[in-house]
């Protein structure tokens, strides 16, 4: 592990610090316990995190491991750039809450798993790619949009015709999504595009509000 005295990953607010503490407090073993942090995806345009008490000594190789007052914080290695100058605040609204602000944002393509960079590189902007955002637009979010669901180009490969779709709002995790993508929006796009060889989901479906599969562990 890495063991920084001046921890310059994740710092508490003074009311973050007191919740952890109380929480800590009702931790069995709680002198051994250690407030773990880490990024486990991404959420909208930012990164989704985990937030739990583990023993320090199970801290891996390459974690950074500090401490904020009286709390030993360990951010795993793959999270430690990703949190780098976050603060855990405490939130009173909606019943209060502990919440991770955090100034890092996910690169493109995190948040597009499954699209190759050099494809995200190319934006929408290309003829074929204006065409699909307005068949997108125009006739499959109207009919969507009812049971709250949306459907966005991510990225449009021209030299090998495969369009990228992310689904958000209600077509995100729900159970008939596979049926919303091959037969209504991709026979959509087809009728619209002939020359389109494939349309790729790449919807993080397992954070939905209805996911049709999750995750193994």
């Amino acid at each position: 592990m890495t063991s920084t005295a001046s921890f310059d990953v994740l710092t508490l607010t003074d009311e973050a610090r007191n919740v952890v503490l109380d929480a800590l407090a009702n931790e069995e073993m709680n002198a051994t316990l250690a407030l773990w942090v880490e990024v486990t995806g991404t959420m909208g345009a930012g990164y989704s995190y985990d937030l739990y008490f583990s023993d320090l000594a199970d801290a891996p190789e390459g974690a950074a491991v500090g401490r904020d007052g009286e709390i030993t914080i360990v951010i795993p290695r793959a999270s430690v750039d990703r949190l780098r100058g976050s603060r855990l605040e405490f939130a009173s609204d909606g019943g209060g809450g502990l919440v991770l602000v955090n100034p890092n944002h996910p690169a493109p393509e995190e948040l597009n798993p499954g699209v190759p960079a050099e494809i995200l590189a190319l934006g929408v902007e290309s003829a074929l790619a204006k065409l699909a955002i307005k068949v997108l637009d125009d006739q499959v979010n109207p009919s969507i949009a009812s049971h709250g669901g949306r459907a966005d180009l991510v990225a449009l490969d021209d030299t090998n015709n495969v369009a990228y779709i992310k689904m958000s709002g209600g077509c995100q995790g729900c159970s008939m999504s596979r049926m919303t993508l091959s037969q209504g929006i991709e026979t959509a796009l087809r009728a619209a595009i002939p020359e389109l060889t494939d349309v790729r989901d790449i919807t993080d479906h397992a954070s939905g509000v209805n996911p049709f599969y999750a995750d193994a562990h």
